[in-house]
This record gives C-alpha cells, structure tokens and sequence, in this order.
C-alpha cells in the first residue's frame, strides 16, 4: 500500500499511489495513520491529498468486498472515521484531483476545503445508481454538506460524469489546472492559509461541520 506523506515548508502533501486507489482495509488502515502522525504538528500547516496517473481514487473496492464480504461493513465504518477526519482536521485542507475521482473517491473530495482538478482528462462522478448500491445516510450526509442540492441530487440520481469545468459550473469544484500543474496550483492554495490561525479555523469547522463529524464519529463506531 503505497500512500505517503511529506512536507513542503508547512504544507503536508498525501499522495495515494496505488494504482486505482481503492478504498479497502489497507488503504483506510494507512490513511489512519497518516491523520495519527498529522494530530501530533503543531505550528502552520496546510494538506494537499493527491493522487497519481489515472485517479484520484476509484472509489471502494468492490472486487476485493465480493471475495470477503465480511470486510465490507467494517471498512465503511473506518471510511466514515476518515470523512469525519477530514471534514473537522484544524488546517486547510485541498484536494489535488489528479485523475478520475469516482463514487467513495468522489466523495472524499467532498471533505476538503479546496478543490483543484486537472482540467484535461478525468471526471468526477458519484456512479453508485449504476452500480445498484445507494449511498449510506453518512455519505449522502458528506455530499449535501459540500455541494448545492440540485447539484447533489443531479449527481446521485444519474451518474453524471462531470468533466473538470462541468464540476466547476456545478459548484463541485473551484479550480482545474493543467496535468503538470494541478498539484502545483493546489499546494500554492494549501501554503497560502497555512499561516493562518489554526485554532480559528478549527472553531469555525466545527461550526459548520460539527453536527456532520460528530454523525460520523456515532456511525464509525457503531
């Protein structure tokens, strides 16, 4: 399982280099112990997640839950822990969008403050009407909390495959840039609040999302 983390100044980059970047115990497991590591900075900081090649992420990794589908249960519930990581973590956060970004990929770019996507090949698609498996209330929950309702709505009920600018149109998105730039761009984003006050933007999360983390907190644990 090839997910690292490294430093620029105060940027923290996470970078998901496992071919699809499949949601399974041991992508969770690892992505775990990176926010652990994360929890112990102190001082300005910023993270970029990214992906590398073709995705960002595929999303979970159904073949893998249809030889044991024992895990299945178990890693949502881990994949809830992370939403709700990621959507509390006291720093800015930006999803560097690298490639295809598609249904639990998908919506873990939906827990990030920013996104940046590269504008010339990838969609960003919540295909979960295609594949006959409804999103779970806590997802739902993630989605609506980042994007307009009409947009989540469009997005969960037909499977729309939103291009880089259809995303940014949709209000999905904020930024594309180039292949060679787009994480470039999302690190110049990163570093720019890093110096901000953490303990403000921590506060402020937790006025926007705290009911949302603390939901999926309860559904982790469950």
């Amino acid at each position: 399982m090839d997910i690292s983390l490294r430093f620029e100044d105060s940027v923290g980059i996470i970078t998901w280099n496992d071919g699809e970047n499949r949601i399974n115990p041991d992508s969770m497991a690892r992505m775990h112990e990176i926010f652990d590591e994360l929890d112990t900075v102190t001082g300005p900081l910023a993270l970029v997640w990214t992906g590398t090649g073709k995705f960002f992420s595929n999303g979970l990794d159904l073949e893998r839950f249809a030889a044991e589908p024992h895990i299945l249960g178990p890693t949502t519930k881990e994949l809830d822990r992370l939403f709700g990581r990621i959507i509390s973590f006291p720093a800015y956060t930006v999803a560097a969008v690298n490639g295809h970004a598609f249904a639990g990929g998908a919506m873990l770019t939906c827990t990030t403050d920013y996104r940046v996507m590269r504008e010339d090949r990838g969609f960003w698609c919540l295909n979960e009407a295609e594949l006959g498996l409804p999103l779970t209330e806590t997802m739902a929950a993630v989605v609506l909390a980042r994007l307009p309702k009409a947009t989540a709505l469009e997005a969960m009920n037909t499977a729309r495959r939103y291009s880089a600018l259809e995303a940014v149109a949709a209000g999905i998105i904020e930024a594309t840039a180039s292949e060679s730039e787009v994480l470039t761009r999302a690190i110049e984003v990163a570093a720019h609040v890093a110096t901000k006050d953490r303990k403000v933007i921590a506060i402020h999360k937790k006025m926007v999302f705290g009911e949302l983390a603390e939901k999926l907190k309860i559904s982790s644990e469950r």
